[in-house]
Protein backbone atom coordinates (compact mmCIF):
# COMPACT_ATOMS: atom_id res chain seq x y z
CA UNK A 1 0.00 0.00 0.00
CA UNK A 2 1.66 2.96 -1.04
CA UNK A 3 -0.93 5.64 0.95
CA UNK A 4 -2.90 5.47 3.79
CA UNK A 5 -5.58 8.28 4.87
CA UNK A 6 -6.57 8.64 8.42
CA UNK A 7 -10.10 10.20 9.59
CA UNK A 8 -10.96 10.35 13.23
CA UNK A 9 -14.84 10.28 13.24
CA UNK A 10 -17.02 11.48 15.62
CA UNK A 11 -21.00 11.67 14.76
CA UNK A 12 -20.27 12.11 10.91
CA UNK A 13 -23.21 10.28 9.75
CA UNK A 14 -23.66 12.88 7.31
CA UNK A 15 -20.59 13.63 6.07
CA UNK A 16 -18.61 10.12 5.55
CA UNK A 17 -20.05 8.88 2.52
CA UNK A 18 -19.57 11.97 0.66
CA UNK A 19 -16.11 12.18 1.68
CA UNK A 20 -15.17 8.61 0.66
CA UNK A 21 -17.19 9.94 -2.86
CA UNK A 22 -14.36 13.31 -3.07
CA UNK A 23 -11.81 11.21 -2.19
CA UNK A 24 -12.27 8.43 -4.96
CA UNK A 25 -13.09 11.60 -7.64
CA UNK A 26 -9.83 13.41 -6.52
CA UNK A 27 -7.52 9.81 -6.95
CA UNK A 28 -9.47 8.20 -9.56
CA UNK A 29 -6.53 9.13 -11.95
CA UNK A 30 -3.59 8.76 -9.62
CA UNK A 31 -1.34 5.82 -10.70
CA UNK A 32 -0.75 4.74 -6.55
CA UNK A 33 -2.72 2.42 -3.95
CA UNK A 34 -4.59 3.81 -1.28
CA UNK A 35 -6.60 2.72 2.09
CA UNK A 36 -9.16 4.85 3.79
CA UNK A 37 -9.27 4.09 7.93
CA UNK A 38 -11.98 5.88 9.67
CA UNK A 39 -11.26 5.96 13.60
CA UNK A 40 -14.38 6.32 15.20
CA UNK A 41 -15.50 7.31 18.39
CA UNK A 42 -19.77 8.30 17.41
CA UNK A 43 -22.35 7.83 19.80
CA UNK A 44 -24.69 8.16 16.69
CA UNK A 45 -25.24 5.24 13.89
CA UNK A 46 -22.29 6.76 12.02
CA UNK A 47 -20.02 2.83 12.79
CA UNK A 48 -23.65 1.30 10.61
CA UNK A 49 -23.04 3.81 8.22
CA UNK A 50 -19.16 2.98 8.07
CA UNK A 51 -20.09 -0.42 7.91
CA UNK A 52 -21.87 -0.42 4.33
CA UNK A 53 -18.94 1.69 3.20
CA UNK A 54 -16.13 -0.95 3.66
CA UNK A 55 -18.71 -3.33 2.54
CA UNK A 56 -19.12 -1.84 -0.72
CA UNK A 57 -15.87 -0.23 -1.44
CA UNK A 58 -13.00 -1.97 -0.92
CA UNK A 59 -9.82 0.21 0.51
CA UNK A 60 -12.06 1.68 2.92
CA UNK A 61 -11.30 0.09 6.51
CA UNK A 62 -12.87 1.40 9.99
CA UNK A 63 -12.17 0.73 13.94
CA UNK A 64 -15.01 1.85 15.82
CA UNK A 65 -13.64 2.60 19.92
CA UNK A 66 -16.24 2.54 22.62
CA UNK A 67 -13.63 4.20 25.44
CA UNK A 68 -11.65 6.80 22.64
CA UNK A 69 -9.97 9.56 24.37
CA UNK A 70 -10.20 11.91 21.43
CA UNK A 71 -9.36 12.73 17.95
CA UNK A 72 -5.36 12.95 18.83
CA UNK A 73 -5.33 9.36 19.94
CA UNK A 74 -8.16 8.49 17.08
CA UNK A 75 -5.15 9.78 14.53
CA UNK A 76 -2.30 8.01 16.66
CA UNK A 77 -4.31 4.74 16.45
CA UNK A 78 -4.74 5.55 12.73
CA UNK A 79 -1.31 5.70 12.37
CA UNK A 80 -0.71 2.01 14.17
CA UNK A 81 -3.62 0.35 12.05
CA UNK A 82 -2.40 1.83 8.27
CA UNK A 83 -0.10 0.22 6.27
CA UNK A 84 1.11 2.90 3.86
CA UNK A 85 4.02 4.30 3.36
CA UNK A 86 2.29 7.86 3.28
CA UNK A 87 -0.38 8.60 5.32
CA UNK A 88 -2.50 12.07 4.93
CA UNK A 89 -4.57 13.37 7.94
CA UNK A 90 -8.03 14.99 7.72
CA UNK A 91 -10.93 15.82 9.04
CA UNK A 92 -14.66 13.69 8.59
CA UNK A 93 -16.73 17.11 8.52
CA UNK A 94 -15.17 18.23 4.56
CA UNK A 95 -13.90 21.19 5.65
CA UNK A 96 -10.79 19.98 4.51
CA UNK A 97 -11.68 19.48 0.75
CA UNK A 98 -9.91 15.96 -0.94
CA UNK A 99 -9.39 17.76 -4.03
CA UNK A 100 -6.14 19.05 -2.70
CA UNK A 101 -5.18 15.17 -1.87
CA UNK A 102 -3.19 14.98 -5.39
CA UNK A 103 -0.83 17.96 -4.61
CA UNK A 104 0.05 16.60 -1.66
CA UNK A 105 0.82 13.28 -2.44
CA UNK A 106 2.93 14.87 -5.26
CA UNK A 107 4.85 16.64 -2.55
CA UNK A 108 5.28 13.68 -0.84
CA UNK A 109 6.54 11.74 -3.36
CA UNK A 110 8.77 14.16 -4.81
CA UNK A 111 11.02 13.44 -1.26
CA UNK A 112 9.08 16.28 1.10
CA UNK A 113 8.77 15.11 4.89
CA UNK A 114 5.89 16.88 5.86
CA UNK A 115 3.27 18.74 3.97
CA UNK A 116 0.61 20.96 5.29
CA UNK A 117 -2.44 22.32 3.65
CA UNK A 118 -2.14 25.89 5.13
CA UNK A 119 -5.47 28.34 4.92
CA UNK A 120 -2.28 31.82 5.41
CA UNK A 121 -0.12 31.06 2.52
CA UNK A 122 -0.94 33.53 -0.13
CA UNK A 123 -3.39 31.21 -2.14
CA UNK A 124 -5.11 30.08 0.71
CA UNK A 125 -8.33 31.12 3.51
CA UNK A 126 -10.32 30.60 6.20
CA UNK A 127 -13.31 31.84 5.16
CA UNK A 128 -15.02 28.72 6.05
CA UNK A 129 -15.33 30.08 9.76
CA UNK A 130 -16.98 32.60 11.48
CA UNK A 131 -15.48 36.15 13.31
CA UNK A 132 -15.11 34.45 16.43
CA UNK A 133 -14.00 30.87 15.01
CA UNK A 134 -11.12 33.10 13.34
CA UNK A 135 -10.47 35.16 16.58
CA UNK A 136 -10.01 32.08 18.91
CA UNK A 137 -7.81 30.10 15.86
CA UNK A 138 -5.39 33.05 15.66
CA UNK A 139 -5.04 33.16 19.02
CA UNK A 140 -4.14 29.35 19.62
CA UNK A 141 -2.06 29.34 16.71
CA UNK A 142 0.00 32.40 17.89
CA UNK A 143 0.22 30.70 21.79
CA UNK A 144 1.94 27.56 19.58
CA UNK A 145 4.14 29.68 17.64
CA UNK A 146 5.58 31.67 20.62
CA UNK A 147 5.70 29.03 23.01
CA UNK A 148 7.40 26.32 20.63
CA UNK A 149 10.25 26.91 18.44
CA UNK A 150 9.26 24.30 16.22
CA UNK A 151 6.33 25.65 15.63
CA UNK A 152 7.55 28.82 14.32
CA UNK A 153 8.32 28.69 11.08
CA UNK A 154 4.71 27.20 9.72
CA UNK A 155 1.92 29.51 9.15
CA UNK A 156 -0.92 26.72 10.16
CA UNK A 157 0.74 24.81 12.73
CA UNK A 158 -2.46 23.83 14.54
CA UNK A 159 -4.52 22.49 11.18
CA UNK A 160 -5.73 18.98 11.16
CA UNK A 161 -4.69 18.30 7.56
CA UNK A 162 -0.93 17.25 6.66
CA UNK A 163 0.51 14.49 4.63
CA UNK A 164 3.73 12.48 6.03
CA UNK A 165 6.23 10.09 4.99
CA UNK A 166 5.88 7.38 7.72
CA UNK A 167 9.40 7.31 8.61
CA UNK A 168 8.57 10.77 9.96
CA UNK A 169 6.67 9.87 13.44
CA UNK A 170 8.49 6.24 13.07
CA UNK A 171 9.65 6.01 16.84
CA UNK A 172 8.29 9.08 17.71
CA UNK A 173 6.25 8.60 20.96
CA UNK A 174 3.04 10.29 20.46
CA UNK A 175 0.98 11.42 23.24
CA UNK A 176 -1.62 14.20 22.71
CA UNK A 177 -4.05 15.61 24.64
CA UNK A 178 -6.89 16.97 22.60
CA UNK A 179 -7.03 17.82 18.68
CA UNK A 180 -4.14 19.65 17.95
CA UNK A 181 -2.44 16.37 16.93
CA UNK A 182 0.39 18.32 13.73
CA UNK A 183 1.53 20.05 16.77
CA UNK A 184 2.45 16.72 18.00
CA UNK A 185 4.17 15.46 14.98
CA UNK A 186 6.00 18.50 14.50
CA UNK A 187 7.71 19.23 18.01
CA UNK A 188 8.21 15.05 18.32
CA UNK A 189 8.67 13.95 14.70
CA UNK A 190 11.58 13.39 12.48
CA UNK A 191 12.16 15.16 9.54
CA UNK A 192 14.24 17.50 7.57
CA UNK A 193 11.55 19.41 4.79
CA UNK A 194 8.20 20.86 5.50
CA UNK A 195 6.28 21.97 2.73
CA UNK A 196 2.92 24.50 3.22
CA UNK A 197 0.07 23.97 -0.01
CA UNK A 198 -2.59 26.60 0.13
CA UNK A 199 -6.12 25.65 0.69
CA UNK A 200 -9.74 26.73 0.79
CA UNK A 201 -10.96 25.90 4.25
CA UNK A 202 -14.70 24.95 3.59
CA UNK A 203 -17.84 26.02 5.66
CA UNK A 204 -19.72 23.10 7.62
CA UNK A 205 -22.17 21.47 5.76
CA UNK A 206 -23.91 18.94 7.84
CA UNK A 207 -23.10 17.75 11.50
CA UNK A 208 -22.15 19.94 14.32
CA UNK A 209 -18.59 21.49 15.14
CA UNK A 210 -16.67 19.83 17.97
CA UNK A 211 -15.05 22.96 19.84
CA UNK A 212 -15.69 23.96 23.19
CA UNK A 213 -14.20 25.24 25.98
CA UNK A 214 -13.12 21.95 27.18
CA UNK A 215 -11.36 21.30 24.27
CA UNK A 216 -9.87 24.82 24.51
CA UNK A 217 -8.56 23.75 27.87
CA UNK A 218 -7.26 20.63 26.21
CA UNK A 219 -4.88 22.60 23.71
CA UNK A 220 -3.35 24.76 26.57
CA UNK A 221 -2.46 21.71 28.91
CA UNK A 222 -1.24 19.92 25.54
CA UNK A 223 1.10 23.04 24.82
CA UNK A 224 2.47 22.95 28.33
CA UNK A 225 2.94 19.41 28.01
CA UNK A 226 4.74 19.68 24.69
CA UNK A 227 6.97 22.62 26.66
CA UNK A 228 8.05 20.08 29.44
CA UNK A 229 8.95 17.35 26.92
CA UNK A 230 10.91 19.68 24.35
CA UNK A 231 14.48 20.30 25.93
CA UNK A 232 15.26 23.16 24.03
CA UNK A 233 11.69 25.16 24.74
CA UNK A 234 11.23 24.04 28.87
CA UNK A 235 15.02 24.89 29.06
CA UNK A 236 14.31 28.71 28.49
CA UNK A 237 11.40 28.83 30.57
CA UNK A 238 13.65 27.21 33.59
CA UNK A 239 16.35 29.97 32.92
CA UNK A 240 13.33 33.03 33.15
CA UNK A 241 12.34 31.54 36.57
CA UNK A 242 15.63 30.99 37.55
CA UNK A 243 16.33 34.57 36.80
CA UNK A 244 13.33 36.50 38.65
CA UNK A 245 14.17 33.98 41.43
CA UNK A 246 17.95 35.75 41.09
CA UNK A 247 15.92 39.48 41.49
CA UNK A 248 14.85 38.53 44.63
CA UNK A 249 17.50 37.37 46.32
CA UNK A 250 19.76 40.18 44.81
CA UNK A 251 16.80 42.37 46.64
CA UNK A 252 17.16 40.48 49.93
CA UNK A 253 20.89 40.34 50.08
CA UNK A 254 21.32 43.66 49.66
CA UNK A 255 18.54 44.85 52.15
CA UNK A 256 20.07 42.93 54.56
CA UNK A 257 23.60 43.83 53.87
CA UNK A 258 22.87 47.49 53.71
CA UNK A 259 20.74 47.93 56.42
CA UNK A 260 22.78 45.65 58.94
CA UNK A 261 26.16 46.56 58.25
CA UNK A 262 25.73 50.04 56.95
CA UNK A 263 28.23 50.07 53.61
CA UNK A 264 28.49 52.37 50.97
CA UNK A 265 25.59 51.45 48.54
CA UNK A 266 27.68 50.04 45.67
CA UNK A 267 28.91 47.93 47.99
CA UNK A 268 25.61 46.22 48.62
CA UNK A 269 24.83 46.29 45.24
CA UNK A 270 27.79 44.60 43.97
CA UNK A 271 28.22 42.16 46.95
CA UNK A 272 23.94 41.09 46.50
CA UNK A 273 25.45 40.86 42.48
CA UNK A 274 27.65 38.64 43.18
CA UNK A 275 25.16 36.08 45.93
CA UNK A 276 22.97 36.60 43.03
CA UNK A 277 24.83 35.32 40.15
CA UNK A 278 26.19 32.55 42.34
CA UNK A 279 22.58 31.74 43.13
CA UNK A 280 21.73 31.70 39.52
CA UNK A 281 24.71 29.34 38.43
CA UNK A 282 23.79 26.21 40.91
CA UNK A 283 20.44 26.52 40.08
CA UNK A 284 20.82 26.38 36.19
CA UNK A 285 23.33 24.04 36.87
CA UNK A 286 21.20 21.59 38.60
CA UNK A 287 18.21 22.59 36.98
CA UNK A 288 17.86 24.25 33.79
CA UNK A 289 20.46 22.73 32.45
CA UNK A 290 20.66 19.64 34.71
CA UNK A 291 21.42 16.74 31.65
CA UNK A 292 24.73 18.65 30.75
CA UNK A 293 26.78 17.74 33.81
CA UNK A 294 30.59 17.26 32.37
CA UNK A 295 32.28 14.96 33.67
CA UNK A 296 35.47 16.38 32.48
CA UNK A 297 37.01 18.48 35.36
CA UNK A 298 38.49 21.13 32.88
CA UNK A 299 35.04 21.88 31.34
CA UNK A 300 33.32 22.00 34.36
CA UNK A 301 35.95 24.37 36.01
CA UNK A 302 35.41 27.13 33.04
CA UNK A 303 31.72 26.55 33.76
CA UNK A 304 31.14 29.49 36.28
CA UNK A 305 33.90 31.71 34.89
CA UNK A 306 32.21 31.51 31.48
CA UNK A 307 28.99 32.17 33.18
CA UNK A 308 29.89 35.43 34.99
CA UNK A 309 31.58 36.64 31.89
CA UNK A 310 28.43 35.80 30.13
CA UNK A 311 26.19 37.83 32.84
CA UNK A 312 28.57 40.62 33.29
CA UNK A 313 27.92 41.17 29.56
CA UNK A 314 24.60 40.92 29.70
CA UNK A 315 24.89 43.66 32.74
CA UNK A 316 26.62 45.96 30.10
CA UNK A 317 24.11 45.43 27.75
CA UNK A 318 20.81 46.08 30.26
CA UNK A 319 23.01 49.50 31.14
CA UNK A 320 23.58 50.51 27.73
CA UNK A 321 20.08 50.77 26.93
CA UNK A 322 19.25 52.63 30.05
CA UNK A 323 22.31 55.35 28.72
CA UNK A 324 20.63 55.72 25.37
CA UNK A 325 17.22 55.64 26.92
CA UNK A 326 18.55 58.76 29.19
CA UNK A 327 20.28 60.53 25.71
CA UNK A 328 16.61 60.35 24.09
CA UNK A 329 14.94 61.50 27.13
CA UNK A 330 12.98 58.52 27.27
CA UNK A 331 12.24 56.65 30.38
CA UNK A 332 15.38 55.00 32.03
CA UNK A 333 12.71 52.42 33.49
CA UNK A 334 11.56 51.65 30.18
CA UNK A 335 15.20 51.66 28.91
CA UNK A 336 16.33 49.11 31.51
CA UNK A 337 13.28 46.91 30.77
CA UNK A 338 14.37 46.90 27.17
CA UNK A 339 17.67 46.16 28.05
CA UNK A 340 16.97 42.98 30.26
CA UNK A 341 14.17 41.26 27.73
CA UNK A 342 17.45 41.62 25.05
CA UNK A 343 20.16 40.55 28.21
CA UNK A 344 17.73 37.94 28.56
CA UNK A 345 17.79 36.64 25.19
CA UNK A 346 21.90 37.05 24.97
CA UNK A 347 22.93 35.25 27.84
CA UNK A 348 20.63 32.72 27.32
CA UNK A 349 21.91 31.91 24.15
CA UNK A 350 25.09 32.37 25.01
CA UNK A 351 25.20 30.00 27.79
CA UNK A 352 23.08 27.13 26.05
CA UNK A 353 26.11 27.48 23.59
CA UNK A 354 29.12 27.78 25.41
CA UNK A 355 28.66 27.32 29.03
CA UNK A 356 26.49 24.38 29.22
CA UNK A 357 27.42 23.17 25.66
CA UNK A 358 27.13 19.18 24.91
CA UNK A 359 28.05 17.53 21.56
CA UNK A 360 24.09 16.17 21.89
CA UNK A 361 23.01 19.51 21.95
CA UNK A 362 25.21 20.54 19.03
CA UNK A 363 23.95 17.97 16.75
CA UNK A 364 20.11 18.97 17.68
CA UNK A 365 21.07 22.20 16.87
CA UNK A 366 22.32 21.57 13.66
CA UNK A 367 19.80 19.25 13.10
CA UNK A 368 17.22 21.94 13.50
CA UNK A 369 18.81 24.04 10.86
CA UNK A 370 18.72 21.78 8.34
CA UNK A 371 14.50 21.36 9.05
CA UNK A 372 13.46 23.59 5.67
CA UNK A 373 9.99 24.82 5.62
CA UNK A 374 8.63 25.86 1.99
CA UNK A 375 5.75 27.57 0.64
CA UNK A 376 3.91 27.83 -2.72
Amino acid sequence: MQVSIVIPTFNERENVRTMVERIEGALRDQRYSYEIWFIDDSRDDTPQVLEELAQTHAQVHYVHRTNGRGLGTAVVEGFARSTGEYIVVMDADLQHPPEVLPTMLKRLMEGIDVVIPSRFVPGGSDGGLNTFRKFVSWTARWIGRIAIKRLRSVTDCTGGYFGLHRSVIANAELDPIGWKILMEVLVKGHYQTVHEVPYDFQSRDAGESKMSLHEQWNYLRHIGKLLWNSPEDRRFYLYCFVGAMGVIVNLLVMSLVFYGFHPHAWIASVVASLVAMAHNFLWNDKLTWKEHNHTEKWRRALQMPLFVLVSGTGITVTALFVQLFVWLHWSELMGQTLGIVIATGWTFTANNRWTWASSEEKLARQTQKKIRVTQE
